[in-house]
């Protein structure tokens, strides 16, 4: 018998997220992008608030975008914080101007922002064995690592605990418990 991951409750659009996309791997750069700015907006709040804030980080940020966000004027990020549904921390909104930029960058460097980050995995997800989600880590040598590179480049909000969740977000790191549907092991029983 499987039982899911706790940390969705009962959360309709929580459980949706853990169920088609947490720990799923996206080598889609506008996606990894919108990933590090919610995670990085999470920062110091829950997820379910960034998650119900989503659709307007979206529309916002032109759909993640990254080289019209790179381009957004100080009156456009302002103009975002007024009157989008975003979390109106200024300078998390301006973080996604100065991320895309950094992106932009490792773009330049190895041809996509996804080639850069599934370097540190070998291209190939880490596939952890928890039995419970008490067992998960906040972060990891490997976050520690992937948040001191990002800051050297010039990112904002990609502390070690944030690059921990990102990389359980965009699918380098499966952290779904062993009893989990969605953990690898459950998913090739079902196919079998």
């Amino acid at each position: 018998m499987t039982e899911n991951c706790s940390w969705p409750g009962q959360d309709p659009r929580m459980i949706a997220y853990h169920d088609e996309e947490w720990g799923v791997p996206s080598k889609d750069d506008s996606y990894l992008f919108e990933l590090i700015t919610l995670e990085g907006a999470q920062s110091g709040l829950s997820w379910s608030i960034v998650l119900n804030k989503r659709e307007g980080y979206q529309k916002a940020f032109h759909q993640f975008d990254i080289d019209k966000c790179a381009q957004l004027s100080d009156k456009e990020l302002l103009e975002i914080k007024e009157n989008a549904q975003v979390i109106k921390h200024m300078n998390k909104i301006q973080s996604v101007r100065k991320n895309a930029q950094a992106i932009q960058k490792i773009q330049q460097e190895y041809g996509s922002f996804a080639t850069y980050l599934w370097s540190y995995v070998d291209n190939e997800p880490i596939v952890n064995q928890w039995t419970s989600i008490s067992n998960i880590p906040a972060q990891s040598e490997l976050s520690v690592r992937l948040s001191k590179d990002l800051k050297k480049r010039g990112f904002n909000f990609v502390g070690p605990v944030t690059m921990y969740s990102y990389m359980q977000a965009v699918g380098m790191i499966n952290d779904h418990i062993l009893s989990c549907q969605c953990h690898p092991v459950n998913q090739l029983k079902r196919e079998e």
